[in-house]
């Protein structure tokens, strides 16, 4: 019997498995590979230290950061993408570097970064997942992580920098987001009948910022305008999440 695979992530709310991009990649793909996950949702007894989840553990691993998660999933025989071509392949790997690029930064900026969102919505949210004293030190390092991303993605040195690049940070996303929708155009995923690799870092990316209620929407408005994204997100959520949706 294949040793047990432990997935810690953070949990739910607002019709989502998880609020988190990329807990919410590495849920997804294991839904599409069959990969039997027992998910360990971060509580207020929480013991990690940095927030540096999803967390894989295995009999004899611990695997962070979702490419090696999906890599270590890969050698363990559970592929989302055996279907698919080598030049789907290549697609994938170029979509993801993009979703990185272009449309990450604004997913961070809108829960990190973005006052309002931040100290209404995001801080709180998390602040009440995390054990006390840690909880009033570790949203604010998460937040300032975010923003080093951000900037590091930018190639823009110090932070007083954040106003100038942060119109340019909103038009690359919006012009990501109509890429996708493009790209997805009227299939149910981005190759075709079979969800992959790149649906699951999509949706991963998309469904917190397509779910969550925050004060300042300005990317959300214009992904609610994408209708078959919006399509896409629900339809994962109602086809793989059904029975494991958290409250918000």
């Amino acid at each position: 019997m294949a040793a047990p695979l432990e997935l810690s992530c953070w949990g739910g709310g607002w019709g989502l498995p998880s609020v988190h991009s990329e807990s919410l990649v590495v849920m997804a793909y294991a839904k599409f590979s069959g990969a039997p996950l027992k998910v360990n949702v971060i509580d207020n007894t929480w013991r990690g230290s940095r927030g540096d989840v999803p967390i894989l553990t295995t009999k004899d691993n611990i695997v962070s950061q979702p490419a090696k998660i999906l890599n270590f999933l890969r050698k363990q025989k559970y592929n989302a993408d055996y279907e698919l071509s080598a030049r789907q392949g290549a697609d994938t790997l170029a979509y993801i570097a993009l979703l990185e690029e272009k449309l990450l930064p604004a997913v961070l900026h809108t829960f990190w970064v973005e006052n309002d969102n931040y100290f209404t919505v995001t801080k709180p949210w998390f602040a009440s997942r995390i054990p006390f004293p840690l909880s009033l030190i570790l949203p604010g390092r998460m937040s300032k992580g975010a923003l080093n991303r951000i900037l590091l993605t930018r190639g823009e040195p110090p932070l007083y920098h954040l106003r100038e690049v942060e119109a340019q940070i909103y038009r690359d996303a919006k012009e990501c987001l109509n890429l996708l929708s493009h790209r997805l155009g009227t299939s149910q995923f981005f190759f075709g009948d079979m969800p992959s690799t790149l649906d699951a870092y999509v949706f991963g990316f998309l469904a917190p910022l397509y779910k969550v209620r925050f004060p300042k929407v300005q990317l959300q408005e214009h992904l609610k305008q994408l209708s078959n994204l919006c399509r896409f997100c629900d339809d994962i959520l109602n086809s793989y999440f059904r029975h494991s949706l958290g409250d918000g």
